[in-house]
């Protein structure tokens, strides 16, 4: 499930919404993510859901400024506890990240920088960090395909990547930051 068009803030907006919390975004390339971007208009009301891209990112730099549908939640839900084979499926603590190029599965992606939290699924909910290859990749044609990854719809994943590729090559940063936030801490009411 996708929306039907890109999400609408500006430049303004992103660039506002990083000076509120505090993230320096001038003279270099940045990535911001919205989890809940679209959600109370997608799936379930007041709830940010899984397998749909109900999220945005946000490709911000002193030359383009690009938004695209994202989806920066598992798939599917897997309850576990502990940090071996039996835990809990992966979602990116909100949080301001490293991330490089690199390679997914065989192809081009943007993969951990650094150390990253998630949040896992168990009884109760419980953090873990570390490297775990939460990812920003292409999702697949009929769902996220994610596992803990962030993910693009097909159609809007060449560009995107193209994109963040050429700004990153451009600007001769080998990595960038990536600011998750959730809807609800933005202030915004779409």
């Amino acid at each position: 499930m996708t929306p039907k068009n890109t999400p609408k803030k500006t430049q303004l907006d992103i660039g506002y919404l990083l000076t509120k919390n505090n993230v320096a975004y001038e003279n270099k390339v940045i990535l911001v993510g919205v989890r809940g971007y679209y959600r109370d208009s997608m799936g379930a009301k007041f709830k940010n859901d899984r397998g749909i891209y109900d999220d945005a990112v946000f490709i911000l730099t002193p030359t383009l400024f690009a938004a695209y549908n994202f989806n920066t939640d598992p798939s599917a839900y897997r309850k576990g506890k502990g940090f071996g084979s039996a835990k809990g499926m992966a979602t990116l603590k909100t949080g301001i990240w490293k991330y490089q190029k690199g390679i997914h599965r065989g192809y081009q992606a943007f993969v951990q920088a650094g150390k990253v939290t998630v949040i896992r699924d168990g009884s109760p909910n419980y953090e873990d960090t570390g490297y775990f290859g939460i990812n920003i990749h292409r999702g697949g044609n009929s769902g996220t395909s994610s596992l803990g990854c962030q993910t693009l719809p097909v159609s809007q994943w060449d560009v995107f990547k193209k994109s963040l590729y050429y700004q990153l090559d451009y600007y001769k940063q080998k990595t960038f930051e990536y600011f998750l936030i959730d809807e609800a801490s933005t202030g915004w009411n779409d």
